[in-house]
């Protein structure tokens, strides 16, 4: 298999944790792709119509696309305990976490490019306020309803949340979200001192 990614993406930097995690990594070529919203890779695009990163390659020639995809696509190839649960409600739940995990993502990715990409006399300060405070109402539910069951076990949903405020802390410094959700960073110190969460830190 060939993984299609690039080292600063928060969603590649899933799917390399659950490769850690569940001892694949040893099965995968890892391939680095760089891109942005106005600079595709035309490779990338041959199988991969969205131009998405990240993008798994199968041994057949298929390609998989979408994080939550490749996740549960890995997580079904290895002999451990599932990372993402088969059936029942905890199954909805975890994929739930992790889904709002995403949602914070993709809001922190959005502001990454807006500011990094367009000219600041183009920027739109009430959309990039509204972006920030959906990381702001995820980091809250996180930290008020959710904390407990992120302890219990580091699966698809805890790898979600640690990613995501990994990538809070290499794109928004200033943010100082610690002080503010103490259970949360507590939780956090743990996690990150995972091999897995150590070997995937995105470059400096």
């Amino acid at each position: 298999m060939t993984l299609y990614f690039n080292a600063a993406s928060p969603f590649a930097r899933k799917v390399m944790v659950m490769l850690h995690e569940t001892a694949q990594l040893d099965r995968v070529e890892l391939q680095t792709t760089v891109l942005t919203p106005v600079s595709p890779s035309a490779e990338l695009n041959e199988d991969n119509p969205a131009g998405k990163l990240p993008a798994l390659r199968l041994a057949d020639g298929n390609v998989i696309h979408d994080s939550r995809v490749i996740l549960d696509y890995l997580d079904h190839q290895h002999v451990g305990l599932p990372l993402i649960p088969r059936e029942g409600s905890g199954r909805w739940r975890r994929l739930t976490l992790a889904s709002l995990a995403d949602a914070l993502l993709d809001a922190a990715v959005l502001i990454r490019y807006e500011t990094a990409l367009r000219p600041q006399e183009k920027h739109w300060d009430q959309w990039l306020d509204n972006q920030q405070q959906k990381i702001e109402r995820s980091l809250h539910y996180f930290e008020s309803d959710a904390i407990t069951e992120l302890s219990t076990c580091f699966d698809v949903a805890s790898i979600s949340v640690a990613v995501a405020l990994g990538y809070l802390d290499f794109r928004q410094p200033d943010l100082k979200w610690r002080s503010t959700y103490p259970r949360l960073a507590a939780w956090y110190l743990d996690v990150s001192q995972r091999p897995s969460m150590i070997a995937t830190q995105p470059p400096v």
